[in-house]
């Protein structure tokens, strides 16, 4: 098996994974308890809280511990919303977000608020102009995610984040995508919430952290307990969070040699795919994108059934983000970079790891290439008109 779906999730590091396996049956204490058991795991969870901060360029006390980047997502937009709803109504996102930053806008939409839904125009980018225009005296936060699931474009959320700093507005950003993956420094940045999952980086799934920059006050969402400083309730996955938190500190160490590795795998999957197969296309940026992603459609072929057969090939690969790839419904991400539908629906995601191989590549290209021709020896499509298809 290649597996070659990262961006869906990732496997567990093996050094994660032991430094886990304690806090299941022996540090097993609850972190709220005040005897040695409970100390144990308040520790171990102290020091997780740090290797995330390190990760990007936070304080400990600014990272609060969630179940994944969906509830970080839904707990930066609905907290802030919450917080300041007399200050204004209105939120301002882009067209490309992930579905736990979309759905929760229009979720508020039905409760009052105005969402601003920015385009990307054909390189997939957010104009930095669009965001300014986009501005009103009741802008209360702007969400713009720091790198796209599905086509690995990199947004300007530094210039973004220093826009909505000058007008005194919330800046949250989804960094799902990049933890781990490209340099993330949270001053650098101008971002006061941003949102990270574990299972995206080789940790555990079922854990993430929200990033809350110091001085910024958001709802909680849940109320019971005081764990995380009553801002999420609930006995803490220590397991988990420390498996984030060692996840983290392998990321940071390794980050400009994986950066470096998995790029040149990147570029030699495209060069490969584009060189050898035609009317075959890059989506998104060609070079303000992840290290580790390459987006392609293919003219006169359909998106699922090249994945099926490719997985039949050993190859796992995915033709849209893992939270839409059952639906039946185009890429809402292709569709806002200006593709027609049957283009929408031949795209193919490809997202690597570090433990893809230079050779895992090249088989990858030639499997790629002799699906797609059989596929389009079927095509009505491509049959009829390839050069217009």
């Amino acid at each position: 098996m290649r597996y070659m779906d990262h961006s869906a999730t990732s496997p567990v590091n093996p050094e994660v994974l032991e430094e886990m396996l304690p806090y299941f049956n022996q540090s097993f204490g609850n972190a709220s308890t005040l005897y040695a058991l409970g100390r144990e795991a308040r520790t171990a969870m102290e020091n997780a809280r740090k290797q995330v901060a390190s990760l990007i360029g936070a304080q400990p006390e600014e990272i609060y511990f969630t179940s994944g980047g969906t509830e970080s997502d839904n707990m930066a937009i609905k907290g802030v919303v919450s917080k300041l709803k007399n200050k204004g109504n209105h939120i301002i996102t882009s067209a490309i977000e992930h579905p736990a930053v979309l759905e929760t806008c229009k979720y508020l939409e039905k409760e009052g608020y105005k969402v601003t839904y920015l385009p990307v125009y054909e390189d997939g980018i957010v104009k930095v102009s669009d965001v300014e225009e986009a501005i009103t005296s009741e802008t209360i936060l702007i969400t713009v995610m720091h790198a796209n699931n599905e086509i690995g474009t990199i947004q300007p959320v530094a210039e973004i984040g220093a826009l909505a700093r000058e007008k005194g507005i919330y800046f949250h950003t989804d960094a799902v995508q990049s933890v781990g993956k490209i340099p993330v420094n949270v001053e650098d940045m101008n971002v006061d919430l941003l949102s990270i999952s574990s299972h995206k980086l080789y940790g555990p799934k079922g854990v993430g952290a929200l990033y809350i920059r110091k001085g910024v006050q958001i709802q909680p969402l849940i109320h019971g307990g005081g764990h995380e400083r009553g801002m999420r309730p609930g006995t803490e996955n220590i397991p988990g969070i420390v498996g984030l938190g060692k996840a983290c500190q392998i990321a940071e160490e390794n980050l400009e040699k994986n950066m470096e590795y998995v790029s040149s795998l990147r570029d030699q999957l495209i060069e490969g795919v584009l060189g050898k197969i035609e009317q075959s296309y890059l989506n998104g940026h060609p070079t303000k994108r992840l290290p580790n992603n390459a987006n392609f459609r293919f003219t006169g072929i359909e998106g699922e059934s090249l994945v099926l057969q490719l997985d039949a090939k050993g190859i796992n690969a995915s033709t849209g983000s893992a939270c839409s790839s059952k639906k039946l419904e185009p890429s809402h991400v292709l569709m806002a970079i200006g593709l027609k539908e049957v283009d929408a629906h031949g795209s193919l995601r490809i997202s690597l790891g570090t433990e893809n191989t230079p050779q895992d590549i090249d088989y990858t290209i030639d499997a790629i290439e002799e699906v797609v021709e059989r596929l389009r020896s079927m095509s009505p499509l491509w049959c009829a008109t390839p050069e217009d298809a």
